[in-house]
This record gives C-alpha cells, structure tokens and sequence, in this order.
C-alpha cells in the first residue's frame, strides 16, 4: 500500500519516531527502546513511514539504520505556506492579547 504523508502522521507514534530520527539515525533497538513499544510495532511503524518515502534504511552489516528522508516533508511544507495566514493572523492577535495582560495576578 502506498501511504500519503498526511495519512502516515495522523499517527502520534509515528511523529514520534520522525522527531527522534530529526536528531540522528537510529536502529530498530533504539527507537523501540525509547517509545517503549514493541520490536514489531516499532518495525510496523518504520515500514509505513518508509512506505511513504518519510525515512529511508541504511545497511551497515547486519544492522538497518533509519534515517529522516526531509524531502516528503519539504513538499509537505511547500504545499502549506498558502495556507499559513489561516493560523499566522490569530497567533498575533494571541500575542498582542497577552502583551497586555498584566503580569501579576491581582489581589482580590
């Protein structure tokens, strides 16, 4: 099955693995150690997100390691910026809201 990016991250633990792979390339052993999930869950999640071209595998041996594939998520992005202005307008009216609001709490 091919995945769609968006698709692929609806998944929480999916974007959880994008963000450890952001930091560096890991192994199986270590994504499933720090999520806390099982070897074929984890192995489960790897091959949708590699399905959807989001990460690539790299053999070292007998060891795969995982790595961030940036241009799905360039596209991604790319195909986003229009639509920006939807969120960016109310973060700055957020902003000058709570600029001013006081900084303390007042005493009643």
């Amino acid at each position: 099955m091919r995945w769609v990016p968006f698709d692929v991250l609806a998944e929480p633990v999916r974007r959880q693995i994008l963000d450890l792979l952001l930091e560096r390339p890991r192994l199986v052993g270590e994504l499933t150690e720090e999520l806390n999930l099982s070897q074929p869950g984890t192995s489960k999640h790897l091959r949708v997100l590699r399905d959807a071209g989001l990460v690539r595998v790299r053999r070292d041996a007998q060891r795969r390691w995982y790595e961030l594939e940036p241009e799905p998520l360039r596209q991604m992005d790319e195909w986003l910026t229009p639509y920006r202005w939807l969120w960016a307008s109310r973060i700055d009216a957020l902003e000058q809201h709570l600029e001013t609001m006081p900084d303390e709490p007042e005493d009643t």
